[in-house]
Parts: C-alpha cells; structure tokens; sequence
C-alpha cells in the first residue's frame, strides 16, 4: 500500500489520462487537478483530509471517485467544511497552531479595543450633546420669557404715550437687548445643529461599516465578517492574510495590513487610495471587493482563489508551511507551454495597471500571483507598497525581485519600469524552476544555456524558449531606460503565443507545393 500526501507534482503532467490512487493510506489534501485530458480517476478508500479544489476537471467525477476519506469535505461530495479556526472571534472549532491563533487573537483583540474605544468616545458625544441641548433649551426659555415681558412693556409704553410726549428709553432699551438675544440664539441654535450634524457623521465614518468598492452591493456585513471562522493563509510584508468563511458559505480572502507599515498613512490618503485601487477590475486581477479601518486595524476583502499561488506551484510547497522553501529541488520545471500561459495572463493584469489607470503593482512576485478555479494567474497585493513606509529591512522574499535602482536607493519609489524588471525575474523563475534568490548573474547566452541545463525541451521547442527567455532578458535589464514597457511585453508574448499556433496548425517544416 501507498501512504503519503499525493504528490502535487501531478498538476505538472500536461497529458495525464489516467489516475487510480484508491485503496492505498494517501493522507493530505487533494491536489488541485484541473487537466482537460483527465478521463479516469479514483482516491477513494485512502485518509485524505481538507476541502476538495473545485476545478473544471475534478468538479466532472461523481462523488463515489472520492468515498471513504471521512475527512475530506467540499462542493463537490456536497459535504460542507467545519471552520479550521477563528477568525474575529472564538468559536469551538478545534485549537489551531499557536501561531496563527496568536495572530488571530491579536487581530480580535485589536477589534475588541476599538469597538471599546468606540463605545466610549459614543458616550462622551452623547453626554455633550445632551449638556449643550439642554443649556440651548434654558436660554431659549429665557429668550421667551424676554419676549413677553418686552410686549408687555412696549403696551405699557403705548399707554403711557398717550399721556405724555416720548418714549421710556429703558423700554426701548429692554426691546433691543430682547431682539439682540433673539438674533444670537438663532446663531447659537445654528451652531448646534451643524456640530450634531457634524458629529452624527464622525459616529457613521467610525462605526466599524465596510466600505464597498466600485458600486458593488453590500452582499456581507461587518458583523458577519467578525462572525466568519477563517483558516491563516500566510504572512507577506505587507500583512497577514486569512481564509474566511461566512455564514452564507460565501468564502473570501482578507487581507490584515501590518500597522507599521502604514503608520505613516492617514485615514483619508488611505480611503482614497483604496477607492482607486477598487476601481481596477481585470480577468488577470484578484478583484478588491471591501476595505475596512479604524484606529488600529485596516482590513481588505478580496474574491477567494481556490487554487493557490504560482510560488507553490513551481517550488512544490505549501505557502502556510514553508520555512526553508527554496533549498530543495523539484522534479522539472513548468511545461514551457504552461509558462507561456501564465507570462501572458500577468504581462496582461500588469499592462492594465500600467496604461488603463497609470498605478504600479510595486510588489510582483510568484506568491502575489494567485491561480484561479481554471488555473488563470491573477495579480494581488498590487498598488499597496505606494502607501508603505520605507523600510531599512527588506523581505527576503521580495528583495530578489527588486529592480538595481530600488535597491541601490531604498529611499525610491516603485515605477512601471521596475514593475517591468520584477516581471523578468518571475519569469526567469517559470523558465527555470528555481527561485530568483537562485539565480546566478550571468551574460544573457550563458543565462540561456543555464535555463536550458535546468529543463528536458525537444529541438522543436527549443525555439520558442528561447524567445521566452529574450522576453526575460530584456525586461531584467540594469538600465530602466533599456526595458521595455509591458505593454511592449505583452505584444512579444502574444506574438510567440500565434508563432507556437501557426505550428501546431501546419507544422513547422510545413511548405508550398
């Protein structure tokens, strides 16, 4: 019998058919399968555990292809996943690891401190507004017993006019001091209103609501947010992100934005930054659904990607796991068709960003590439490093993909061309299957020979790598003025793209007769 997790290396097999793993002690999850030539297959009788990938290949297989796993769950067996841990909040689902119940305890303390000084700051406005109302309401009842005693005197004074010449001029005096008062009570009043007006939208502005991106709907509250259980999905430089899950079955990815980072950031540079970024909406872009802030804690919403990122679909990882994810060597790199797919859809979401609204990802890398549920690469955590402080320590993870410029001077800031350098590196590490840390400086025909050592490619593809790789090249340029835009890199990838079609439609030794 066979014991171990499946290896996830199956997803590499571009022509797999068929796959019987049943009655074996697999453990683990299901690996995200999704190839369009698979016809058969069966794990069941094994002890997988965890949500079964809802891909287009998987979701074809009864429920019987998966029987027995009494720990498997999902879509696809119609058996609903328990919470893996809390997200906001406690619940009785099993203890998770310490760290991650530690961070989402301080993310639920956080919370719970706000709300508190909510609650607090609610009473201290509630308790002026009532002073200041009732100290109005005495002085209007002055007023209005001013008023009175003036009409009064003004009859009086017209009575007496009748029998002498003239006016009292402590009558005329008390009428003007009455209608004086009168005028700065109306003001008073005024003054009033506009700070109960302008408090009543400090309470909303701090309430604790989501704010919804691009006109969407308010499909989920804060409240079902703080309800949902979440499963810790990584930590990155700019924050820490979670699975959550609603009480609708609604799954989304939020995004906990490391204060430090942003402490440089005001409430209102934050908000309008987070209006333009939600505006971006792109096939080859995780859409930003909801932001959230308060004093001590800022939230982003983002649709779910089910299978993972590109980092551990190259390296063979698991992204919640690693520790010392790049020291061993997998199998073989990408099928270089595959790294074709995959350059196209990031050169197509990077591109967007570029021209369509003039921002910058500023912080590409093959775990901020997500795979959606038909492996589509999708760019996130994009246009966030702008509202960053600079920091004297760099992630170990992004410092590899950094353009020379930012790194010779930490103090700049991320451009479209730098953008364009990091995207050489990622491809690079498609083309060679090792992480960019790994990457030795070399002339460009000594980086394609060391690509090459790397892979098994037939002579009839060695071609087409190797304009990949001059895309690569190029774009990894010391000199920003010598890279190209990523516009210009989308058109030569589409064009290798027709080149690899035109072949596989005639034939590359095809000819006229």
């Amino acid at each position: 019998m066979l014991t171990g997790p499946v290896p996830v290396s199956l997803n590499k097999l571009d022509r797999l058919y068929y796959l019987r793993l049943d009655y074996n002690r697999f453990n683990g999850s299901v690996p995200p399968l999704n190839q369009s030539t698979l016809r058969i297959f069966n794990v069941s009788h094994n002890d997988l555990k965890g949500a079964i990938p809802v891909t287009a290949t998987l979701s074809r297989f009864k429920a019987s292809s998966f029987s027995l796993n009494a720990r498997l769950c999902g879509e696809i067996i119609h058996k609903e996943c328990h919470p893996i841990q809390p997200f906001f909040g406690s619940n009785p689902s099993p203890p998770p690891p310490a760290a991650a119940l530690s961070q989402t305890a301080q993310f639920h303390g956080a919370l719970n401190r706000q709300n508190k000084d909510n609650h607090k700051r609610k009473q201290k406005q509630t308790a002026f507004i009532i002073g200041f109302s009732s100290g109005v309401f005495i002085l209007l009842i002055s007023s209005i017993c001013l008023i009175f005693t003036a009409k009064k005197l003004r009859q009086a004074s017209k009575i007496e006019g009748s029998k002498s010449i003239g006016f009292d001029s402590s009558v005329t005096g008390n009428a003007e001091a009455v209608i004086r008062i009168e005028e700065e009570n109306n003001e008073l009043e005024e003054k009033v209103k506009r700070v109960q007006e302008g408090m009543q939208m400090q309470m909303v502005g701090k309430s604790g609501s989501l704010s919804f991106c691009a006109g969407e709907a308010q499909v989920y509250s804060m409240d079902q947010l703080m309800r949902a259980s979440a499963q810790l999905l990584g930590r990155g430089s700019m924050g820490t992100t979670y699975k959550a899950v609603l009480d609708s079955h609604l799954i989304v990815t939020v995004k906990r934005l490391d204060a430090v980072r942003l402490s440089g950031t005001s409430q209102e540079v934050f908000e309008g930054h987070m209006e333009s970024v939600g505006g971006l909406r792109h096939p080859n872009l995780v859409p930003l659904r909801a932001y959230f802030q308060s004093k001590e804690v800022r939230l982003l919403v983002y649709d779910y990607q089910p299978n993972g990122s590109l980092s551990s679909l190259i390296h063979d990882i698991n992204d919640m796991t690693k520790s010392t994810p790049y020291k061993s060597s997998r199998a073989k790199p990408l099928h270089w068709t595959s790294c074709l797919k995959i350059a196209e859809d990031v050169a197509q979401g990077l591109s967007y960003i570029h021209q369509a609204w003039r921002l910058v990802h500023g912080n590409l890398k093959s775990s901020n590439v997500l795979l959606g549920s038909d492996f589509e690469a999708c760019l996130t955590d994009y246009c966030l490093v702008a509202l960053a402080c600079r920091s004297t320590e760099d992630d170990p993870d992004s410092t590899a993909y950094k353009a020379p410029e930012l790194r010779k001077f930490n103090h700049r800031e991320a451009t479209s061309k730098s953008d364009v350098y990091s995207f050489g590196v990622l491809l690079l590490e498609l083309l060679s299957g090792k992480h960019p840390s790994q990457h030795p400086f070399l002339t460009p025909d000594n980086m394609t020979k060391w690509v090459k050592s790397s892979r098994n490619e037939e002579v009839q593809e060695d071609d087409r790598l190797e304009m990949l790789l001059d895309v690569a090249m190029a774009c990894s340029a010391t000199s920003p003025e010598q890279r190209p835009t990523m516009w210009e890199v989308l058109k030569m990838i589409q064009e290798i793209k027709e080149a690899v079609m035109m072949d596989n439609e005639f034939g590359p030794n095809s000819g006229t007769s």
